[in-house]
């Protein structure tokens, strides 16, 4: 998570509009959830992958560990796809009977969840390129000037504030408890981690009133606004993103 937002504040492309980074990514985004083919879908997952490493700069290995952080979660989802439950094993190409019932997966379900895991990913690599290459606070700036309502931005600014602080408190319970060899066994570990999820509850509810203390203070009116920088709008990137999104488009009636 850290390392998230270090290159999303040193990236090659830091200095390019985020409106433009932005466009790019939700058009890309959009353009893969909605097409039926799959080479639109694997070209979406590779266009991404080389502009968040080769472009922006991102380790190629750095980006591939995000990309394993959701990728457990879309595979458990479309192991439901893959697998049915029926009374004729008939149709399987292979699968485990119990009794009268069998388990197993048919050519036309793995298609269709393969299909859906790659589009999955496509989608998820374009949030990533956007967080890669955009910070947070001008994510924010943008979806204001798109006019979404100011609570929906703050309560976004302060959960991604409180992810940092939560990491960090986490860090430093562990390694109190660490250093107390509090995971040394696994009797300690069970009870290690329950103290950490109490004391980790107790001290995030302290920081939030302590937070909240701040703002008032600083005459909080109910929106946190900062500087935002100054860019300079690119029509040639505009027409670049233009050409790609076309390009996609056009490989659907390939």
């Amino acid at each position: 998570m850290f390392d998230l937002d270090t290159y999303a504040y040193t990236n090659r492309w830091i200095k390019i509009h985020p409106l433009e980074k932005f466009v790019f990514a939700l058009a890309t985004m959009l353009v893969c959830l909605i097409s039926p083919s799959v080479v639109v879908v694997w070209a979406v997952l590779l266009l991404m992958t080389v502009a968040s490493t080769k472009g922006a700069g991102t380790p190629v290995w750095h980006f591939l560990r995000f990309m394993m952080i959701p990728f457990s979660f879309i595979l458990t989802g479309v192991l439901t796809i893959a697998f049915s439950v029926s009374h004729d094993p008939g149709g399987f190409l292979f699968g485990f009977t119990f009794g009268s019932i069998t388990v197993g997966a048919s050519q036309a379900n793995l298609m269709k969840a393969g299909f859906i895991l790659f589009k999955s990913l496509g989608a998820v690599s374009c949030l990533y390129f956007l967080s890669l290459t955009t910070p947070v606070l001008e994510v924010i700036s943008v979806l204001r000037k798109l006019k979404l309502p100011s609570l929906f931005l703050e309560l976004m600014g302060l959960v991604y504030r409180f992810i940092f602080v939560l990491m960090d408190t986490t860090a430093l319970i562990r390694m109190s408890q660490s250093s107390r060899l509090g995971y040394a066994s696994a009797k300690n570990t069970f009870r290690s981690l329950s103290q950490l999820i109490s004391s980790l509850f107790v001290r995030s509810f302290h920081r939030a009133g302590e937070l909240a203390i701040a703002l008032t203070a600083r005459n909080y009116t109910g929106e946190i606004r900062t500087l935002e920088k100054e860019y300079p709008v690119s029509k040639r990137n505009y027409a670049v993103i233009l050409g790609i999104e076309l390009g996609l488009l056009l490989l659907n009636f390939t």
